[in-house]
Order: structure tokens, then C-alpha cells, then sequence
């Protein structure tokens, strides 16, 4: 069986900064009060007229993540696409790849589990590589969350949170079983789904009732029952965390660098603070960019290895929580 490592990454998100002081005067709210709840100091957002979708930004994440990886379209045999805010509601994202790379009739498929989308589109790629399906895997994650945010004070709650944004890796075959990813874990929760949720559009809740729906009708807004939300997260980080580190038989002291999933700082910090790690170990960066749900991993990932912050033989952690509620972790030896 073959294994699989990251030969290039890539990220892309919109010139366009929105600051908390640009929101204050949207909503009932100001950067204190942002900062201390989630630790976001700005945000990304695609501007009006903007060609950017999820798509388009990661068309573009992904060209230079192929070009880092010393390959061309031609080299990449399958791709895995990560959003919650795909362009269409159907189809999906990533045969829009194919068509904006002018890729070969390569397969394509949409992983549809937000937070934790880019640690299930990482995880899927790596079975089709450790199989010997397919020798390189493109793996993007990216969202458009600012077309479909509710900016009033009523949805501040959520609003602030989130920015648009996408990166994207190659994965790579490999004959060297101590490098690349070591092993994947991941879980689910559904009974969850009301606490974290877009309600509509769905099949339910189809063009007819959009149509006639009232002002009060808030359900094409993202609601999360914040607090719930929290107290799951930093309960099922820790434990896929260890559930990584104890497969691989690693101890926390080992790792050279964690990178969870940038939903709120405070999250990050309390994971943190339980495994004693210091703060070269992790590698957070919602406060420029905010919550870029399947997308936020990987431009953290790329950003913290062209800062120098991932080197060979490092141990690196990846873990997400989110909408499901899913969760899961890759534990990657570079």
C-alpha cells in the first residue's frame, strides 16, 4: 500500500478587508465586543461586481498549489472539492474545476461537511491514493459566506464570524511509509444538526416558499446555538486530537505544530491551554481572515508553511469541529 504527503498548497482570498469597525456601522456591535467572543479582527469578503465564487476562488488556490507541486493541469488524476457555499445548489463545485483548469475528464466530487470539510476531502483523497487508485489528488476547500449572511444586529451573532476565502493541496503518491499522512479519524454526530444549521433552500423548503417567504422568515440564514456549539468543540477536539496521537503512538509533547480549524479563537486557546502546548505549537490566523469554514485549514496550513513554520520530519496535527455535528483529525509527518 502506497502513502500519501502534501507536494503543494495554495490560498486565495478577496483584496476586499472588512474590519469589525466596518461592521459596527451595519450592526449593533463593535470590535471589543467582537475581539472578546471570538478573537476576529477582520474578515475577507468578496465586494460587489467581484467574478469571485467558491469556485473561482478555488480555480485559483489550486493553480498554485499544482504549480508548487512541480506538476501541471494534466498531472492531477481526481479531484475533491470542500464547501458548504457551492455555486450552484446543483452541480457541484469541483467538475467546475475541471472545466475552469481545462483538465482532462478527470473525476470530481463535492464533500459537503463545512467545518470539517477540508479534514473529510484530506482523508478521502488519501484512501484513493493509499489504494494506488490515483497518484495525485487535487483537495480544495473554499466558501462564499458573505453573499448569505444576515448583517443586521439580529444575525451579528453569526455574521462576525465569518469570512470568504479558499486554499487547496495536492496530494501526492508516495513508497516512503514514515512520511505524509500517517492516519485520519473521523466522526459524526447528527442528532446535532438543528444547533448549527442553514435551514433553506433544501427540497423542502424549495423555490415556491423562497418566493413567498416573509421578512421574518429567517431561515436562509446560518443559526448556531453558539454556546451548545462551544461546549461540543472543545470536548471532541481533544478527543480526536488523542485519538491521532495515540494510533500513531505520539505524545502531545511531540507534535511540532497543531492546526485546528479557525472557527473562534477562544476554541484554539482552550485546546491549547488542555495539552499544555506553547504558542509556536499552534498556528492560528482567524484573527485576519475569520472563520472560512472548509477553507480555513488549509489557508492556515499554507500560510504557516510559507512563514517556515512546517519543516521536514515535523509532526503536524489537523483537527475541525463543526456542522452535524462532524469532527475529525489527520496527524501528518512532513
Amino acid at each position: 500500500m502506497y502513502n500519501s504527503k502534501i507536494t503543494g498548497l495554495g490560498f486565495y482570498v478577496p483584496e476586499h478587508i472588512v474590519t469589525n469597525d466596518d461592521l459596527s456601522k451595519l450592526m449593533d456591535t463593535d470590535d471589543e465586543w467582537i475581539q472578546e467572543r471570538t478573537g476576529i479582527k477582520q474578515r475577507h469578503w468578496i465586494p460587489e461586481g467581484s467574478e469571485d465564487t467558491s469556485a473561482v476562488m478555488g480555480a485559483k488556490a489550486a493553480k498554485i498549489a499544482i504549480e508548487r507541486a512541480g506538476l501541471t493541469k494534466d498531472d492531477i488524476d481526481f479531484i475533491v472539492f470542500a464547501t458548504l457555499s457551492p455555486d450552484y445548489y446543483f452541480p457541484g463545485c469541483g467538475v467546475q474545476i475541471q472545466d475552469m483548469l481545462d483538465m482532462p475528464t478527470i473525476g470530481a466530487i463535492d464533500v459537503r461537511n463545512q467545518c470539517s470539510g477540508f479534514i473529510y476531502a484530506l482523508s478521502t483523497a488519501d484512501q484513493f491514493i493509499k489504494t494506488g487508485m490515483y497518484k495525485n489528488v487535487l483537495v480544495i476547500g473554499a466558501e462564499y459566506h458573505s453573499n448569505g449572511l444576515d448583517k443586521s444586529t439580529r444575525g451579528r451573532g453569526v455574521s462576525v464570524i465569518f469570512g470568504d476565502g479558499a486554499g487547496a493541496c495536492v496530494l501526492s503518491q508516495t513508497e516512503d511509509n514514515t512520511k505524509g499522512i500517517l492516519s485520519s479519524h473521523l466522526h459524526s454526530q447528527g442528532k446535532h444538526a438543528d444547533k448549527l444549521i442553514v435551514a433553506s433552500p433544501s427540497i423542502k423548503h424549495w423555490v415556491p416558499e423562497i418566493l413567498a417567504s416573509k421578512e421574518e422568515d429567517i431561515s436562509y440564514f446560518p443559526y448556531m446555538d453558539g454556546t451548545f456549539v462551544f461546549k461540543n468543540a472543545v470536548v471532541r477536539f481533544s478527543e480526536v486530537i488523542m485519538e491521532g496521537l495515540n494510533t500513531n503512538k505520539i505524545n502531545p509533547d511531540d507534535i511540532d505544530l497543531f492546526i485546528p480549524h479557525q472557527a473562534n479563537l477562544r476554541i484554539s486557546q482552550f485546546i491549547q491551554k488542555k495539552f499544555g502546548w506553547r504558542n509556536d505549537q499552534v498556528y492560528n490566523n482567524i484573527m485576519e481572515y475569520g472563520n472560512t469554514t472548509a477553507a480555513s485549514i488549509v489557508i492556515a496550513l499554507t500560510e504557516a508553511w510559507e512563514k517556515g513554520k512546517v519543516k521536514e520530519d515535523d509532526i503536524v496535527v489537523l483537527a475541525a469541529f463543526g456542522s452535524g455535528f462532524t469532527w475529525g483529525s489527520v496527524i501528518i509527518r512532513w
